[in-house]
């Protein structure tokens, strides 16, 4: 009788497909990508309008204006292009769920079970922690940001930012803040693909402390107060990634690498 133990049935074993086939499929999940953000820019075209959008994108701003200043546009055609980009912007996030269940639904047939396990809860919680940290960086960051720059100002001056760079301001912040919440994302994959150990990533500790502030200093504009805004929630989430990456290991290893006995579940017994 042969010592060697039976392999175990590949999960994915009749599931290939022709390339062609392939491609129908990543054509029809595009396409339903692209219907889904399509939809939500006619609904947000219709109810609030493009520039009812801008406003409310404005309102940090516009709130710590002096009385009566407004914004200007520069260009011809800001007014209308610059809501327009609001709008397809807003579109995009609202059905970014959407755009990434079709990205998972693709990938997904050709995915082991412990590989589901740790893509899945990525894509979930990398969608949340982006929207996190542009909800931040909106409702709190914003605020204290344009507070602390217009007590700088001199009375002879009169703010009236420009509609173009306003907004192009805002997407730099939103686009950092969104990344930095990306943070314990990055930390657990590391750890996951042992890239990283976690031991290793508490002795990095110290230097991501110094790289949160430098990375904070070059990407927000030069005042301490969106710095530390940037900074110390980096430092917070990476704690917060390694305390996930002991989690996330520990309930999406393969079914090989937690056999008692390695690949296989060998018996060692001696029996």
């Amino acid at each position: 009788m042969s010592d060697t133990a039976p392999k175990a049935q590949d999960e994915l074993a009749g599931t290939e497909q022709p390339f062609v086939q392939h491609l129908i499929e990543l054509r029809d999940r595009l396409v339903k990508a692209v219907a889904a953000v399509a939809v939500v820019t006619i609904v947000l075209a219709v109810y609030p309008g493009p520039g009812p959008l801008y406003d409310i994108l404005a309102a940090p701003l516009v709130a710590h204006l002096p009385s009566g200043a407004t914004m200007i546009a520069t260009s011809v055609i800001s007014p209308f292009m610059v809501p327009l980009k609001i709008m397809m912007m807003a579109a995009f996030l609202i059905a970014l769920p959407v755009v990434l269940y079709q990205a998972w639904a693709f990938v997904a047939p050709g995915l082991y079970a412990h590989e589901k396990r740790l893509v899945l809860p990525l894509v979930i919680s990398s969608t949340l922690l982006f929207f996190a940290g542009v909800a931040f960086c909106y409702f709190f960051v914003f605020g204290q940001v344009f507070k602390f720059i217009q007590s700088f100002a001199p009375k002879s001056i009169t703010a009236a930012p420009d509609i173009e760079a306003y907004l192009s301001f805002v997407l730099t912040m939103f686009l950092a803040f969104g990344m930095t919440f990306e943070v314990p994302i990055v930390v657990v994959v590391l750890a996951r693909l042992g890239i990283m150990s976690v031991q290793k990533l508490k002795d990095f500790r110290s230097y991501f402390i110094v790289l949160a502030f430098i990375v904070a200093a070059v990407v927000t504009p030069p005042d301490v107060v969106s710095q530390l805004a940037l900074a110390i929630p980096m430092c917070l989430l990476y704690e917060l990634g390694i305390w996930a990456a002991v989690i996330f290991i520990k309930h999406t290893q393969a079914p090989e690498d937690s056999a008692p006995g390695g690949l296989g579940g060998e018996d060692t017994s001696g029996s």
